[in-house]
């Protein structure tokens, strides 16, 4: 499985991560809207650097799809818009989504957006650049283009050992953790850093297990419930219908006989 390590400590906050993603997606310069959360992550913005101010100075943290090992998002998707590709990357189908957003919803880290400014809208994450690059045998844009190496590509397992290695030969340097290890089950997205990086999942511990697992009963029970209340729902139209059909016979047979009601 493939994945991407970022070392904090070693990023210049130069957006040049940013210029290339949009680039290879043909993205648009964004437009700031009222809606939009603030961590410069939309439509038209895939990745973004975060500024943290911290008592150790200024930190730029890069923010983008985390790419999780059993992603929330593809278990929420109800039409498989949203896939898990063998390699590791989440992929994204515009022509099956029927724009539910419960992707949205079910993301630990909040990373797709909707495209509100469109006609025709669509959810918009990072897919770390899968069918131009990754699928040929390429690393996505975004790291290559890195000018202090501080985001690399490779293979995650590898990553890991680079990342221990970092933390083992670097005392003090970085809080001893390599963040998306085992966060939400693990992620294909591994952070170095020496701040915490608990605001990437809204400002709390993303915790061990993937969120699949914790609400495997209530997805298991989706399809059920969906299949009942539709069921009862297309019963009570038939009722309804029946009585509304009857109805419109006994007016109809009235007139018919030339009956008036009120002279009975």
């Amino acid at each position: 499985m493939i994945g991407i390590l970022t070392d904090i400590t070693k990023c210049i906050g130069c957006h040049e991560c940013v210029i290339a993603c949009k680039n290879i997606n043909g993205l648009e310069p964004d437009v700031p809207r009222i809606w939009q959360k603030p961590d410069g992550l939309s439509a038209r913005n895939l990745t973004s650097i975060l500024t943290k101010h911290t008592e150790k100075g200024d930190h730029h943290v890069r923010k983008q799809c985390m790419h999780c090992k059993d992603p929330a998002c593809v278990e929420a998707c109800i039409v498989g818009a949203i896939k898990k590709t063998s390699e590791g990357p989440v992929i994204y189908d515009a022509d099956l989504c029927i724009g539910c957003r419960y992707c949205m919803l079910a993301c630990p880290f909040g990373i797709p957006r909707y495209d509100w400014g469109s006609a025709v809208p669509l959810i918009w994450k990072c897919d770390l650049c899968y069918e131009q690059r990754v699928s040929k045998g390429k690393q996505p844009a975004c790291t290559e283009v890195c000018p202090t190496k501080a985001t690399i590509f490779g293979d995650r397992d590898e990553l890991l050992i680079e990342a221990r290695k970092r933390i083992q030969d670097n005392p003090g340097r970085y809080v001893n953790k390599v963040f998306g290890e085992t966060d939400a089950g693990g992620t294909s997205i591994l952070y170095l850093s020496d701040i915490d990086l608990s605001f990437l999942s809204f400002g709390k511990d993303a915790g061990k297990t993937a969120l699949p697992n914790t609400i495997a009963g209530a997805m298991r029970s989706t399809p059920i419930t969906f299949v009942t209340v539709g069921a009862g729902l297309l019963g009570l139209y038939w009722i309804i219908g029946r009585r509304m059909k009857l109805q419109q016979q006994g007016l109809d047979g009235g007139e018919t006989d030339g009956e008036n009601p009120d002279e009975q």
